[in-house]
């Protein structure tokens, strides 16, 4: 049975590992190189300090992750966030990715999100390193396409292309209350 966790950091080398697959072997992600475990650490507090950040395990082995960041810097847009997942690449088809948005929705609706935003490349045609399964993945998800850009992205000696997708997970109200961080159950169970 797959559960889904708050990620610690003790979490931080599995899922470097899980990320350095897309990145090498990928235009998944547009990184080139893969990045030092102490700036992959540094990503992580930074998205805890307001942000979920969860893991999928089973049997003690973590399958994937996902998580929530700002969508842009200014104020007017904390109700939206920019959402990821990555599911270790020997583990996808089997509704891991599902779970672990499913779960990432939820917390964010509970903190007064409103829009959840997902930043997918993808390919003219599908080739050895992209294919369009993130695309495909994110509508099955509920997301809509909210706008796309052409070669934007260049990997592996070619262009590739990007789409925003979008999904309101809230409503838009007159006055709308403040967004809360994101506290973890452990932080939680100790009030």
């Amino acid at each position: 049975m797959v559960l889904i966790r708050d990620a610690t950091m003790a979490d931080c080398p599995r899922l470097l590992e899980i990320y350095g697959y897309y990145v090498r072997h990928t235009a998944i992600s547009f990184e080139y190189a893969v990045p030092s475990q102490e700036a992959f650490e540094k990503r992580m507090e930074t998205t805890m300090r307001r942000y979920p950040y969860l893991v999928a395990e089973e049997d003690g082995a973590v399958l994937g992750y996902a998580y929530a960041g700002p969508f842009a810097a200014r104020a007017a847009y904390d109700w939206d966030c920019e959402v990821t997942v990555y599911v270790d690449r020997s583990d996808r088809k089997r509704g891991v990715g599902r779970l672990l948005y499913h779960a990432l929705e939820q917390a964010l609706r509970h903190m007064g999100i409103v829009n959840l935003y997902a930043c997918v490349a993808y390919p003219e045609r599908d080739d050895e390193y992209l294919t369009g399964n993130s695309i495909d993945f994110h509508r099955h998800m509920g997301y809509e396409e909210q706008g796309r850009f052409p070669c934007c992205g260049y990997k592996f000696g070619r262009w590739y292309h990007m789409a925003w997708l979008g999904k309101r997970i809230g409503t838009c109200h007159a006055c709308q209350r403040a967004v809360q961080p994101y506290r973890t159950q452990a932080a939680a169970d100790k009030k």
